[in-house]
């Protein structure tokens, strides 16, 4: 059973610590494949790349994903499709500005991953996205762009606004395309301390956070496949 993590880099693992990005050994795919260790028949292929957005997704899924004929696809976006070019806001503070992705797109883009994945007879699991912390996500577009970011954030809802509509439009539409899906947003936001699960820019994991995101695509896997093969998919502990 192959199973492919798709998605940017959150899937990738990383991590924003004392100012530098760094790649996370114990990253969600890889602690899911612990989780599978006892089994060797189960391998689980990390196909996550850096400041990816679902249009990115769209053009490399052909040789990422389908060449790979995957059993499960899990597809982790979103992020960065509902962000800004905060260079182009901090210049141009009382003009609009649009999305990375705009809404409409990113569900467009989801339906195409979606049913292409099941066209080669793969399952897809779309991730919700994780929740992020506005106070040092803030402060970390601040210290990069001055305070002209500050001004037109205030006159457009926060960055909160833009991330929970992408959400709250991706519950949507799983429940539209009747396509499994795996709440790590609620995980972490149940989290006994919150704030640890995310790294100093308020969007990345830390491993602590890689460790829950892990483990709550495990349980929800084992539930997924539980009619099916059970038997055969047993999880070591996280």
């Amino acid at each position: 059973m192959r199973i492919i993590c798709f998605g940017d880099s959150v899937t990738r693992g990383i991590s924003y610590i004392r100012g530098r990005l760094r790649i996370q050994k114990e990253n969600y795919p890889a602690l899911l494949q612990t989780a599978f260790a006892v089994d060797d028949d189960v391998e689980v292929v990390n196909k996550g790349v850096f400041n990816d957005n679902s249009d990115l997704l769209v053009l490399r899924m052909e040789d990422d994903v389908v060449a790979a004929r995957p059993d499960y696809v899990l597809i982790e976006i979103g992020g960065n499709d509902c962000n800004f070019r905060w260079g182009e806001v901090a210049s141009a503070k009382d003009e609009e500005h649009e999305p990375i992705v705009p809404l409409d797109r990113y569900l467009v883009n989801l339906q195409k991953m979606v049913e292409r994945m099941r066209q080669e007879g793969a399952t897809p699991i779309l991730m919700n996205l994780l929740p992020l912390d506005p106070v040092r996500y803030y402060n970390h577009i601040y210290q990069q762009h001055g305070s002209n970011v500050a001004h037109w954030i205030a006159c457009c809802g926060g960055i909160e606004h833009w991330h929970g509509l992408y959400n709250r439009a991706l519950v949507q539409l799983v429940s539209r395309l009747n396509v499994l899906t795996i709440d790590v947003r609620t995980a972490f936001k149940q989290a006994a301390d919150f704030s640890v699960l995310l790294s100093d820019d308020g969007i990345h994991p830390t491993v602590a956070g890689y460790r829950v995101m892990a483990k709550t695509v495990a349980t929800a896997f084992t539930q997924f496949v539980g009619a099916k093969a059970a038997s055969s998919l047993p999880f070591a502990e996280l």
